[in-house]
């Protein structure tokens, strides 16, 4: 059955579809009829627009929603620089990234009790100028406690996919509730307020924050009209509030602490009123979860390895047809079929960045164990640097008998996939502790020469 069996049950109600206009109200009548901002929104609440596009995008593009909340989120005191700050957290000036052709892998990463959602993002690597609107940021999460009941926390800087590895994250956000657990993603776009909590423990995952554009699904070409994610496995928030609240914006019973992500910088302010106020909302700009296990894999049934484009989740076009800012792939379970064919991903080098991860499981075409690629890890090949099966893994598929095999059950490897080349953290390079040494030689040192044909013939014209 194509749907994850997950550990921990669901705990909310959602609406399906992708890139779909949705309505919630959480108190029936909270939604005007007819128009978007009336004199008096019904029950006395504040109708606010969320704008994650420019207003004259086109329609197939434009990204707005209407709010409708007991307080605009205006009404809060300025921000300031968060104390003590945290320079390294987010450092992206290019100055500051190191920008190298070697292979990287890590070992998992270190889960951190003291911690909690924001303050245990780090910035493995990055590319791009989020005040410009341009490029990402590949990120871990490692998260020990729960966000605090009174906080939230927004980016301005772009719209952050979150790739849960271990632990449950219970996301709450303006616009309702997200479950999000192992072999389940999410997407929280640029400007939404939310809240992390753990209601299984400490949690540690990967995430990916795109400056520009916003994802998508993947085209389906000769595929047809259904194949790969589909469009009703997507799932956003039903309208959820808690009334904590004055008489006025300024005298609240609860103090809320607002953290602000504004170029890679952290703000924070405080307010007498929770943010999580929105009794109803309508449109298309919505944070949204999906389930891994309803990916429908597609490969090849007569010869050869597809390029793994085929695997594509998600995709953050360019402004070049065909050429992705960012795309999430992901390798789940699936039949390998091909006569005649070496079955694992091929040797390549690529224009592309491509930044792995591990869920669950083993990756087919790269052993585990000690100094392998285990889940919690991740590995970077920038763009040109050669890479592929490790020895081990190419002897294997080379003398493997072809005969149908499921490869991958109980695993889930992922890759977000840029045309960008991405520098590497000093967190990520040297702070983090992680990262395999020996991985070129632990990987491909080892390969063997199978060269049969002799010294061959001549180029020159006298030969």
């Amino acid at each position: 059955m194509p749907v994850t069996n997950f550990e921990f049950p669901e705990k909310y109600r959602y609406q399906n579809g992708f890139n779909s206009y949705l309505e919630s109200e959480a108190v029936p009548g909270a939604l005007p009829i007819g128009h978007n901002s009336p004199q008096k929104p019904p029950l006395g609440l504040y109708a606010e627009k969320l704008s994650g596009t420019a207003f004259t995008a086109p329609r197939h593009e434009n990204k707005q929603s209407w709010l409708y909340r007991i307080l605009p989120s205006c009404s809060h005191p300025p921000f300031t620089p968060l104390q003590p700050p945290s320079p390294d957290q987010f450092e992206q000036r290019p100055a500051k990234l190191h920008y190298i052709p070697n292979q990287l892998r890590w070992d998992p990463f270190d889960h951190n009790p003291a911690t909690d959602f924001v303050s245990g993002l780090r910035l493995v690597a990055g590319v791009g100028d989020p005040t410009l609107k341009q490029g990402l940021g590949m990120y871990i999460y490692a998260a020990g406690r729960s966000m605090p009941a009174t906080s939230a926390f927004y980016s301005a800087d772009g719209d952050l996919l979150i790739v849960a590895q271990d632990g449950v994250l219970d996301i709450r956000t303006e616009l309702g509730y997200l479950l999000v657990r192992p072999m389940e993603i999410c997407v929280v776009p640029r400007g939404i307020r939310y809240q992390v909590s753990l209601p299984a423990g400490p949690a540690r995952g990967y995430a990916l924050e795109l400056y520009q554009g916003h994802f998508t699904l993947p085209e389906l070409g000769p595929i047809g009209s259904n194949g790969l994610a589909n469009a009703r496995d997507f799932q956003s928030p039903i309208a959820s509030f808690t009334p904590d609240h004055g008489t006025t914006a300024s005298d609240g019973p609860t103090i809320y602490t607002i953290t602000a992500k504004f170029n890679n910088t952290l703000f924070t302010t405080s307010q007498p009123h929770t943010p999580f106020d929105v009794v109803a909302w309508h449109g298309t700009y919505h944070p949204y979860k999906y389930d891994l296990g309803r990916f429908n894999t597609i490969g090849s049934i007569s010869y050869d390895h597809p390029d793994p484009s085929i695997f594509t989740v998600l995709t953050a076009p360019s402004d070049h047809p065909g050429t992705a800012v960012a795309d999430f792939v992901i390798f789940p379970p699936r039949w390998l079929v091909a006569e005649s064919t070496f079955r694992p991903p091929w040797y390549h080098r690529n224009t592309m960045s491509e930044f792995m991860g591990l869920i669950a499981g083993d990756y087919d075409a790269k052993k585990a164990g000690a100094g392998g690629f285990v889940p919690g890890g991740a590995s970077l090949h920038n763009v040109m640097s050669g890479h592929g099966p490790d020895a081990a893994s190419y002897e294997g598929a080379r003398n493997a008998e072809l005969k149908p095999a499921k490869v991958g059950v109980g695993s889930c490897a992922f890759m977000f996939e840029s045309c960008l080349m991405v520098g590497v953290t000093e967190w990520g390079l040297q702070a983090c502790e992680k990262v395999q040494t020996g991985y070129s030689q632990h990987s491909w040192g080892g390969v063997k020469v199978h060269w049969t044909g002799g010294e061959g013939r001549g180029h020159l014209l006298d030969e």
